[in-house]
C-alpha cells in the first residue's frame, strides 16, 4: 500500500491519509505508455484489419464485411509464389548478414584491444547510414551494369568474352543491395552482446586447454545467441517490408509482398492491400514468435 497525505494550510501534520494499492500505482505509471502504444501501434493495426474486410471498386471503398480479399490473397498461386519469393529473399539475406555480421562483430569485440578504436571502427561501419537507402541502393547500378565497373574490368582482363547480364536487374542484385543495406542491423546487436561476455570465461576456457575453435563454438557463439536473435528480427522484418529495393534492383523482373501491396495501393485497391498486410504481419509475428521460443532475448532489452 502507498500512503497519500494531504496537508492542511499551516498544519505540520497530515490531515488525512489515503491508502492507494501498489497495483493501482503501477497501472497509473504505465498509463502514458499504454496510451502511446494504443494510439500509434494498436489503433493502426485495427484500422488495417477493419479495412481488409471492406469492399471496393475502381473508384472507392465501401464499408462492409466481405472475405473475398483474403480468398483472393490465399487462393491464388501467383500470390503464393510472391510470398515464397519474399521468404526466399528474407532467408538468403538473413544467412549472409548473419555470417558477415557475426565475424565483423567478433573482430570488433575480441581483436580490437582498445575501446576507443572499437568505437572508431564501429562508427566507420555506420558511415554509409549517413546517406539514404535509395542512394546506397542505386549506387550499385554503375558497378553492376552492363557497362559498369565489374563488367568492364572482366571484359578488359579477358576473363569473360562479353558482359555478364545477371549482375544487374536480377535476384542477385536484389540480394546484394539488401545485404549492403541491412548488415549493420545484424552487426550492432551481436557486437553489443559480445561486449557483455565476461572475458574471464574465455581465460578459463584457455586454462582448461580449449582451442580457439572450441572457445568460439562452446563459449562465444552460445553467449551471442540473444544478439543473433535480435539481429535476425531486425533483418527479416526489414527485408519482408522492403519494396523499393526489389523494384529497382530487379528491374521489375521480380516481386515481393511489399511491392505487391504498393502496386495495389497505386491502383486504389486498399482493402486488398490491407488483407495482404494482415497476412504478412501474421507471418512475421509467427517467425518472431519462433525465434523467441528458441532464444530468450529479454536480458538484452
Amino acid at each position: 500500500m502507498v500512503e497519500v497525505r494531504f496537508l492542511g494550510v499551516g498544519e505540520p501534520k497530515p490531515k488525512r491519509v489515503i491508502r492507494v494499492p501498489l497495483r493501482l500505482v503501477s497501472y497509473l505509471q504505465a498509463t502514458p505508455l499504454m496510451l502511446i502504444l494504443g494510439a500509434f501501434l494498436l489503433l493502426p493495426i485495427l484500422m488495417i484489419g477493419t479495412v481488409s474486410f471492406w469492399d471496393y471498386d475502381f473508384a472507392q471503398m465501401y464499408p462492409d464485411f466481405v472475405t473475398f480479399n483474403y480468398t483472393e490473397t490465399l487462393g491464388s498461386w501467383v500470390t503464393w509464389k510472391i510470398y515464397f519469393n519474399t521468404l526466399k529473399f528474407a532467408f538468403i539475406v538473413w544467412a549472409i548478414t548473419l555470417f558477415v555480421g557475426f565475424w565483423v562483430a567478433y573482430f570488433l569485440a575480441f581483436h580490437v584491444r582498445t575501446s576507443a578504436m572499437q568505437s572508431v571502427l564501429f562508427l566507420v561501419c555506420t558511415v554509409p547510414f549517413l546517406t539514404s537507402n535509395i542512394i546506397r541502393m542505386i549506387s550499385w547500378i554503375p558497378v553492376l551494369g552492363r557497362n559498369g565497373l565489374i563488367n568492364t574490368a572482366l571484359v578488359n582482363a579477358g576473363i569473360v568474352p562479353q558482359p555478364i547480364e545477371w549482375l544487374l536487374y536480377s535476384d542477385f542484385a536484389v540480394v546484394l543491395a539488401m545485404v549492403h543495406l541491412y548488415t549493420l542491423f545484424m552487426v550492432t546487436p551481436i557486437f553489443n552482446t559480445m561486449m557483455r561476455i565476461d572475458r574471464s570465461l574465455l581465460e578459463a576456457a584457455r586454462d582448461a586447454g580449449a582451442s580457439g575453435w572450441q572457445i568460439l563454438t562452446n563459449v562465444i557463439i552460445p553467449l551471442s545467441k540473444p544478439g543473433m536473435a535480435i539481429g535476425t528480427i531486425f533483418v527479416v522484418t526489414l527485408v519482408m517490408a522492403d519494396f523499393s529495393t526489389v523494384q529497382v534492383m530487379s528491374g521489375g523482373q521480380s516481386a515481393s509482398v511489399a511491392l505487391m501491396m504498393k502496386n495495389q495501393m497505386s491502383l486504389l485497391q486498399y482493402p486488398a492491400a490491407a488483407a495482404n498486410a494482415v497476412v504478412l504481419l501474421a507471418l512475421v509475428l509467427l517467425m518472431v514468435a519462433a525465434i523467441l521460443r528458441v532464444v530468450d532475448i529479454r536480458k538484452e532489452l
